[in-house]
C-alpha cells in the first residue's frame, strides 16, 4: 500500500479555484453598465462606512481606567464601587480617625509594614507620586499595619528616602482586613465621596507615567 507522505499535494485546480473565480468576476465587470457598477460601488462604500462607523463606536464606547500592572497583578477597577469601611485607624499624629476625614479628596491608600520588602521598595515611588500629583484634590495615604504602630513605623520611614509622606497606623489590621488586603503591599483608591474604586496587590512603580495616568483618570 502506498503511504501518503509529505510529497502529497492538493490538486492544482483546488489550489487556485479561488483566484480563478476572482479573475472571472473582475473580467465580467467590463460588460456591466455604468449604472450597475455605480450601484455595486455604492453598496461597497456603505458597507465600508458602516464597518468604519462600528469601529469608531467600539472605541468610543470603551471605558474604564488605563491598564496598570504591579508586582503581583494588574489594577482591578471595581464595577460596583462600595463605601469604604467605617473603621478607625491612627493618623500620623496618633489621633483616631477614619477615612471620612479625607472626604472630598481622591485618596490612594497604601497598606505597608516595616517587615515587608516589596513595601519598602515602593515607598519612595509613592513619595514621588505625592510630590508630582499631590493637591487639594488628591493625596497619597500610607498606613502601616505594624503591631507596634507609629512607635516603629515612623522612625523606620524616616530612615528611607521618603520625605513628603508621614505614615498612619492600623496596628490591629482591622481596616486592612476590611479592605481585602490579602497581602502586602495592597493599594486601594478612594473617591471623593468615599467609595473604593479599585485595588492593586503587590508593589508598583507609582512614580511611572502609567501610574500618573491611572490617577488622572480618577481625578477627571
Amino acid at each position: 500500500m502506498a503511504s501518503a507522505g509529505p510529497a502529497a499535494k492538493r490538486p492544482p485546480h483546488i489550489e487556485f479555484a479561488g483566484v480563478e473565480s476572482v479573475m472571472a468576476f473582475l473580467g465580467s465587470l467590463s460588460s456591466w453598465s455604468p449604472r450597475r457598477l455605480a450601484l455595486v460601488g455604492g453598496v461597497v462604500g456603505l458597507v465600508a462606512a458602516l464597518a468604519a462607523g462600528g469601529a469608531i463606536l467600539t472605541v468610543a464606547s470603551a471605558s474604564g481606567p488605563p491598564a496598570f500592572s504591579g508586582g503581583y497583578g494588574a489594577w482591578e477597577a471595581f464595577a460596583d464601587p462600595q463605601p469604604a469601611p467605617d473603621i478607625d485607624f491612627l493618623d500620623p499624629d496618633g489621633e483616631r480617625i477614619n477615612l471620612d476625614a479625607y472626604a472630598g479628596q481622591t485618596v490612594l491608600v497604601n497598606f505597608w509594614a516595616t517587615w515587608c520588602a516589596p513595601c519598602i521598595r515602593e515607598l519612595p515611588a509613592l513619595d514621588e507620586l505625592q510630590v508630582d500629583l499631590g493637591s487639594d484634590a488628591f493625596r497619597v495615604l500610607i498606613i502601616s499595619i505594624d503591631r507596634k504602630g507609629l512607635e516603629v513605623a515612623q522612625p523606620f520611614l524616616d530612615g528611607l528616602d521618603v520625605t513628603h509622606l508621614k505614615t498612619a497606623a492600623d496596628p490591629k489590621g482591622a481596616l486592612a482586613r476590611e479592605m481585602k488586603a490579602t497581602g502586602l503591599p495592597t493599594t486601594v483608591l478612594i473617591s471623593p465621596d468615599g467609595k473604593v474604586m479599585g485595588r492593586i496587590l503587590g508593589d508598583a512603580e507609582w512614580n511611572s507615567d502609567g501610574a500618573k495616568e491611572l490617577v488622572r483618570y480618577y481625578l477627571q
